[in-house]
């Protein structure tokens, strides 16, 4: 009778943790969905405020939300930050954020809450100081290019933020959410992890993508929201094109076809768009075809605001395949 009740008891406990941890989880997910209405009313607010359009500041705020994965595992409000001596000012060595202070001392650190206080974690505060550094320059885009160039002395980090703020702006959101897969599920096509084998085409080197196999003319598609970087012929990867998308990512295809003839080089693209089809370009100058079955090389390259690397695509796939067929399945 004892064991049975405290076997009982014990089903109760498990049912129990596995009810909070549902619930847990659930609201953790509402959460950080729901902070897309939150961040994007902070940025309309600035922009009232400083003159600064919203999606610049979006475009800020997602680049260093997507270079520093603390902040993305921690998912904050706001995720910019400026090195301590530029906030607070050098020689205000006891970080005192009263905005008068901060400017005797020559800091950037800026009062966006009506507090009287430049504080480095308030999300209003931080958000009004990017606006201010923004438009040192000016107020027109070449401006606040020269801007973030001051600031990020990196060309890349510049286009990629101007990227971003090309796609919030031309969408009107920040919730970007959606993935498709890059070959059309509609054709016949197969694939497996191939990242990391082989290649000798050119010196030895390893395969940075996956193999997606399919017939000539099978329609490769956008997999993201992102902005079209680069487009024409490349000695590895024939008629390729590039897209660099809203999350810091290089997302690159090759070996096709041929193009569609409307997308180019500065295009908006969204998940579903057509880019071209599948071809066996490559691996030879410009025109070189058939010296290898018919597939589409899909790569991925990840930016952290110094280096970009090259990682494997196959496990998103997966996850991109299963949801194309959910949404076709509906």
């Amino acid at each position: 009778m004892l064991q049975q009740t405290i076997r009982y008891l014990f089903r109760i406990c498990i049912i129990l943790i596995l009810l909070l941890s549902f619930t847990n989880f659930h609201t953790i997910a509402e959460e950080k969905k729901n902070k897309y209405p939150q961040r994007y009313a902070l940025y309309k607010k600035t922009e009232a405020v400083s003159l600064v359009p919203w999606y610049y500041l979006a475009a800020m705020d997602q680049y260093e939300r997507n270079i520093d994965k603390e902040k993305e595992k921690e998912d904050p409000l706001v995720s910019i930050s400026f090195p301590e001596e530029l906030w607070y000012g050098l020689g205000n060595s006891k970080k005192i954020n009263d905005v008068q202070i901060i400017e005797i001392f020559n800091g950037i650190g800026k009062d966006g809450n009506g507090d009287g206080k430049a504080n480095p974690n308030n999300p209003e505060d931080i958000l009004l100081t990017t606006a201010i550094m923004l438009t040192k320059n000016g107020l027109s885009d070449d401006d606040i290019k020269i801007s973030l160039w001051d600031h990020y002395q990196r060309d890349l980090s510049v286009k990629t933020i101007t990227n971003n703020a090309t796609v919030f702006k031309h969408f009107q959101s920040i919730e970007l959410t959606d993935r498709d897969f890059p070959v059309s599920i509609d054709h016949n096509y197969s694939y497996r992890s191939t990242w990391g084998d082989g290649r000798g085409f050119g010196g030895r080197r390893i395969h940075e993508g996956t193999d997606i196999f399919a017939s000539y003319g099978t329609p490769v598609k956008s997999t993201t929201y992102g902005v079209v970087e680069l487009k024409g012929w490349n000695l590895y990867g024939g008629w390729r094109i590039g897209i660099r998308d809203i999350f810091n990512i290089y997302h690159y295809y090759a070996h096709l076809n041929g193009y569609n003839d409307e997308i180019k080089v500065g295009d908006i693209v969204k998940p579903g768009d057509v880019l071209g089809s599948v071809g066996s370009t490559g691996y030879g100058p410009p025109g070189t075809a058939g010296k290898f079955p018919p597939h589409l090389h899909y790569g991925m390259y990840q930016d952290n605001g110094r280096n970009e690397w090259s990682f494997d695509p196959y496990p998103y796939l997966k996850r991109w395949e299963r949801i194309a067929r959910e949404k076709r399945n509906k």
